[in-house]
């Protein structure tokens, strides 16, 4: 049975059609990943530091916070970069405009809180952006 001549371009067509999607489809998968990273890595240690003095500044707590323990780092890589971090921080015995020798506060004053932070990242222009923050008491 032979295709009718009208039919013809709907068949290239629909092929055509399936093509483009599943090449686009592919392109995706391989421009976007997310992988667990580890804390040692330099735009981690700089995406941590940007976090911190934000979360201090932010703060209407009269001491600063500094990190106790990093849980997950993981890096989301689509047309931008995007690092998605679990810790833990505590309260130190420096006030706002203190920043060495902060140890942690024991006693009555002493405070834990679990944050989890998506933050925007462009590593060669050294820009963040906090895009979600929640932070709960631990």
């Amino acid at each position: 049975m032979m295709a009718r001549p009208w039919q013809t371009p709907q068949l290239l067509l629909a092929i055509l059609v399936a093509l483009v999607a599943l090449t686009h489809q592919e392109r995706r998968k391989t421009f976007m990943s997310v992988e667990e990273v580890p804390v040692s890595e330099p735009q981690v240690i700089a995406t941590l530091q940007f976090v911190i003095n934000d979360f201090n500044k932010k703060s209407d707590d009269k001491y600063n916070f500094r990190i106790v323990r990093v849980l997950k780092v993981q890096k989301q890589v689509t047309d931008h970069m995007e690092y998605h971090v679990n810790m833990e921080m505590r309260r130190t015995t420096c006030q706002k405009l203190e920043t060495t020798n902060c140890m942690f506060q024991e006693g009555e004053l002493y405070k834990q809180i679990e944050c989890f932070y998506s933050v925007f990242v462009v590593p060669w222009f050294e820009k963040y952006k906090i895009l979600n923050k929640n932070c709960t008491d631990g």
